[in-house]
């Protein structure tokens, strides 16, 4: 097997690094983000290779690998329904049977008045997207009343859901509720910054743990498996995930002390926070050695257009330098701090309108309206928060069908689907319309 991932990684290294060459973009490359298939590894391994000899990779290719995160939430979340797989065709299929008649709709519509519920919609779902099934079951179980006198009513109705059945589907309800929630945060028409991730997947980390403790061994089964998925892909540091929340200026490193210590054992806390810690001093190093070398270019050139004569005015007009000889031999001169430590050791910014959840503050903006104060650290925060940390648009988040590409565009060339996918996304954006939910 590992041969076949190699071999299939290797032929998707070479088809990504042809694209990248025909773009002219081959040498700007920092990350590159990915779904969890295996070959994948071996692809971003070559990669990393390719790229290497083109330019030196930021913290020699730490951050290089990025793993979809909405991926690795759809796996786990379609191992939780996995364990009610036959509960949740014996729902569907009372959903459809309802919902296919209008005579059944109306005995239906007659028991829900009679129960005095204040809702009366049931939804169909599409079997290959997780959340449509987890929404199906959400709309049915406020129902479950009303199936039993509905079976009582319909003498052609064979498959009522037990009431095992509809409280296993509560259980497994409360626990993809978060993920839900969750994939819809990191995931997008509009895609957040990446300083909102962390917290995400610490809550989910909190919920796994917190159900693994209960009684019951339905849920401590169901919950094993999704923990362990869940520990295979984040069980070592993120590190791109945890610099984005330090760039935060509301959070800082302080996001790493309220996240590490839901995600790893007390004992390793402090380990992976002096990682990211290392790391974000290391790229900010690396970003000041670039803006060095970018700004002595820049005075170099400038210095170039100035004559002999001109050196010579400034030396007889200007007695700054011999003050400033005075001024290096009598004071003591302290070691000038970096950005990176004032900006850590500054207050956190406290937005007025961000107490309740977060959604309105706009990070990007903020490192923007800081830029002079910041020179460096904002040119690094800004390209790490908009690295994206997902791989597919919101309405294929959930999807455990086939990809964006189906068979029957597969006859277009590879430039005209760019130019489609690109033209539409531009557009989109241009007049702020939402695209169209597939679910």
């Amino acid at each position: 097997m590992e041969d076949k991932y190699g071999c299939r990684g290797l032929e998707i290294a070479n088809t990504i690094w042809r694209c990248l060459e025909d773009w002219g973009i081959d040498g700007k490359i920092h990350t590159i983000s990915v779904d969890n298939a295996s070959a994948n590894n071996s692809a971003i391994e070559n990669l990393k290779i390719y790229v290497k000899n083109k330019r030196r990779l930021l913290c020699e290719g730490k951050l290089f690998h990025v793993r979809c995160c909405a991926h690795i939430l759809n796996l786990i979340a379609q191992d939780g329904l996995s364990e009610i797989k036959d509960i949740v065709d014996v729902i569907r299929d009372s959903v459809e049977y309802v919902r296919r008649s209008d005579a059944r709709l109306k005995i239906y519509f007659e028991i829900v008045k009679q129960l005095n519920l204040p809702d009366k919609k049931l939804v169909d779902d599409c079997r290959t997207r997780w959340n449509s099934t987890y929404e199906m079951l959400a709309a049915a179980i406020k129902f479950k009343d009303v199936f039993p006198r509905f079976a009582d009513r319909e003498p052609h109705y064979y498959i009522c859901p037990s009431a095992e059945d509809w409280t296993k589907a509560e259980k497994v309800c409360s626990i993809l509720e978060l993920f839900w929630t969750v994939t819809h945060i990191v995931s997008g028409s509009d895609y957040p910054t990446s300083n909102l991730f962390l917290n995400e997947v610490s809550r989910v980390k909190v919920l796994l743990d917190k159900k693994s403790l209960e009684n019951d061994i339905f849920i401590q089964n169901m919950v094993a498996r999704m923990k362990n998925k869940f520990d295979k892909y984040w069980g070592d540091t993120n590190l791109l995930m945890s610099i984005a929340a330090a760039l935060d200026p509301r959070c800082k490193l302080r996001a790493l002390e309220l996240c590490f210590p839901r995600l790893y054992s007390s004992e390793n806390v402090e380990k992976q926070i002096t990682i990211v810690r290392k790391t974000l001093y290391e790229l900010y190093s690396e970003y000041v050695t670039i803006s060095n070398i970018e700004d002595e270019s820049i005075g170099e050139g400038q210095r170039n257009k100035l004559s002999n004569r001109d050196l010579a005015n400034v030396e007889t007009q200007s007695g700054w330098s011999e003050y400033a000889e005075y001024l290096k031999s009598v004071e003591s001169i302290q070691p000038q701090k970096s950005e990176l430590d004032l900006y850590l050791e500054e207050n956190y910014y406290i937005f007025e309108k961000d107490k309740k959840d977060g959604k309105d503050f706009d990070v990007l903006e903020w490192w923007r309206v800081h830029a002079l104060k910041y020179k460096i650290l904002s040119i690094l925060a800004r390209d790490i928060l908009a690295i994206s940390i997902t791989t597919v648009a919101s309405e294929a988040t959930f999807s455990a069908g086939s990809r964006v590409i189906d068979k029957y565009r597969a006859s277009l060339t590879s430039d005209t689907v760019q130019v489609l996918m690109c033209g539409g996304d531009w557009l989109r954006k241009r007049f702020g319309v939402k695209k169209k939910s597939l679910v």
